[in-house]
């Protein structure tokens, strides 16, 4: 927990960017009924049933001293699709970087054995070479801003009826464009002092004084 919180406080560096990654599945779904339009002093009005058409994957990159994110949508979250996220980050994101500060949480597919799987060793161990990861503690997902960005996200252009893929791909990219416009981010006040107090039953009593 607290290297995490000791570099969400470390100093914008372009050479070694800081970068929170995380992932959520998006059930889509269409309306068999067209919509009624708004009227005055009425909302658009839907029909509860709908239909399933299937589900996908939403890959998030957020840089929060940067105020960018980025949002991937994939037909799946396996193994492979994580090691193909990591050389898109390398190689397009941040081609330039010495070495990228990934926060993520320990879902078993985020591991560099993802990237051996996918890649052969020399590639991996290319891609791995500018990666450092740092894992957020079991049950403490909460500490990846990312999270607070998938929140956004949900609430602002998620909360209705996607039919497809296509489709959400249109409206995360508007989504996205418009926040990184804006420069966007987080104000994270969570300190590493406030984790030591809150969490003290957690740490181990000193031996020496």
């Amino acid at each position: 927990m607290e290297a995490v919180l000791e570099l969400y406080r470390a100093p914008y560096d372009p050479q070694e960017p800081v970068v929170c990654f995380d992932e959520r599945p998006v059930q889509l779904v269409s309306e068999t009924r067209v919509p009624l339009p708004p009227e005055p002093g009425k909302p658009e009005r839907y029909d509860y049933e709908y239909k399933r058409e299937g589900t996908c994957n939403l890959f998030a990159f957020f840089q929060p001293l940067q105020g960018w994110r980025q949002i991937k949508v994939t037909q799946r979250r396996t193994s492979e699709d994580f090691a193909l996220c990591m050389q898109y980050l390398v190689d397009v994101l941040f081609p330039e970087a010495a070495r990228i500060h990934l926060v993520l949480d320990n879902l078993n597919t985020h591991t560099p054995a993802a990237l051996y799987q996918t890649f052969s060793p020399q590639e991996a161990l290319r891609i791995l070479s500018k990666l450092e990861f740092h894992y957020t503690p079991k049950h403490g997902s909460w500490l990846n801003m990312v999270e607070l960005e998938f929140s956004v996200l949900s609430r602002q252009c998620l909360e209705r009826r996607i039919p497809s893929i296509t489709e959400l791909r249109q409206e995360t990219e508007a989504w996205e464009q418009a926040r990184n416009q804006n420069r966007a981010t987080v104000n994270w006040r969570f300190s590493t002092v406030d984790a030591r107090t809150r969490f003290e039953r957690l740490y181990p009593t000193p031996s020496l004084s």
